[in-house]
Formats: structure tokens, sequence, C-alpha cells
């Protein structure tokens, strides 16, 4: 589990094709390696990858076809800028929110502009994922624990501070940039839950479509 408070920008230092699937080494800058060991995680744009060795300066990780084929780690290229964060600790600081590593599905930056001395930007998620984002709400956008303050549809505004700007990958982004992105898994559980029985029914369209007035009614969340 992590936080989504980025602690290093590290640089992918080589991709290596393997059986279909990519080892990925991250030269991890000024993120300290002494307390990791091989078989620790480390979120990596926001996926949690495995670390496999340690060379000295970063980290070699397997990124395995499922990953490569969900989120935007397949179009890195040697030298590409990454957000890291290495798993929390029972002592660590809930700075953020809780963020699991599993990424839901790659979104795309349509716009940015400068506000004051902030930057907002405006991306628009799959629309499969836009239930699960909520104004004032958290998502997790390349591994970096974001408020959302403003939502239309699919696409959500992020009001970027000059610190995170300068210390995650945000600097970057263009129009058209893609991100990962991990919705708040309180939402995802949620909305299992409220499913009820009909979550174990095989092929449930509820199950592809999510809630409905009448299954919140069925719950008790509302009058017919």
């Amino acid at each position: 589990m992590f936080t989504g408070i980025i602690q290093a920008i590290g640089e992918v230092a080589a991709l290596q094709a393997s059986g279909g699937d990519l080892r990925l080494r991250i030269n991890t800058g000024r993120l300290p390696l002494d307390d990791v060991a091989p078989g620790d995680s480390i979120c990596t744009n926001g996926v949690c990858l495995t670390v496999i060795e340690l060379p000295g300066d970063g980290y070699w990780a397997d990124v395995s076809v499922e990953t490569l084929n969900f989120t935007t780690l397949g179009q890195l290229r040697r030298g590409a800028k990454v957000n890291l964060e290495k798993a929390l600790t029972p002592a660590s600081r809930l700075g953020g929110h809780i963020v699991s590593g599993h990424v839901d599905g790659v979104g795309e930056v349509l716009s940015l502009h400068r506000e004051a001395r902030s930057v907002r930007f405006v991306l628009r998620a799959p629309t499969s994922l836009a239930r699960y984002i909520a104004h004032k709400g958290s998502i997790c956008v390349d591994g970096t624990s974001l408020t959302v303050n403003a939502v239309d549809g699919a696409q959500f505004e992020l009001n970027i501070i000059p610190q995170t700007m300068a210390e995650t990958v945000f600097g970057q982004y263009r129009s058209g940039s893609r991100v990962n992105l991990e919705v708040d898994v309180i939402a995802r559980y949620l909305e299992r839950l409220l499913q009820g029985d009909a979550a174990a029914e095989p092929g449930s369209p509820l199950a592809e479509s999510g809630l409905s007035r009448d299954t919140l009614a069925d719950s008790g969340f509302l009058r017919r």
C-alpha cells in the first residue's frame, strides 16, 4: 500500500523485452534504497512493481503483459521520468489517501493553464471510471494523491500547486499526455457491497453497469 505522496522522481535507465513482457530498470535518484530488499514494492508512476534486483543506484522490476496492456508503462522510453514512492509502513504518515498501486485505467490530459501560482489541469477518464470520480474526492494520477476540484461527465479538473509541479512528473505533462488513474478504493468496494447478492451472479448486468436507482432503492437508500 502507498499514500500517493511522491518521494522522488526516477528515470528509466533500461528496458528489456523478455518473452512478451518487459524488464524495467529505474534509477531512483535521491530516493534512498537502504531499507529496500528484493521482493519489496515501489510505486512507479502509480503502478505497484516488485523489486527483483538492486544494482545500487536503482532497481529492476518485471512488468507483465497485463500491466503493459492496462497502464502507460509500455509507452516508457529510456530517459523518461517517473514518480516513485516506497511502500508505506505502520509508522508512515498517511499524508495523501490509501493507494493500492493497482491502476484502474488510463486517462488523458485535455488542457492546462496557469491559475495564479498553480496550474489547472483538465483530464478525461475512461467512461467506465467516471462514476467513481467525485467533486472534492480523491484520485491518484501517476501515483500522485490529488483532490478533484470539478467534475463534468468523464472530465475532471485538478489544481496543482507549485510544490507538486516541482516534485512530480506533472511538470512534464502537455495536452494529450496519457496518465495512469487509480480511483478511490473506498468507492470501488462500496459499489461492490451495494450490489448485494447480485455480485455473485455470473454475467450479471449489474456487475458491468454499476449501481442504479433500483439497486439503491432495494438496499434502502432511496424510496421508490
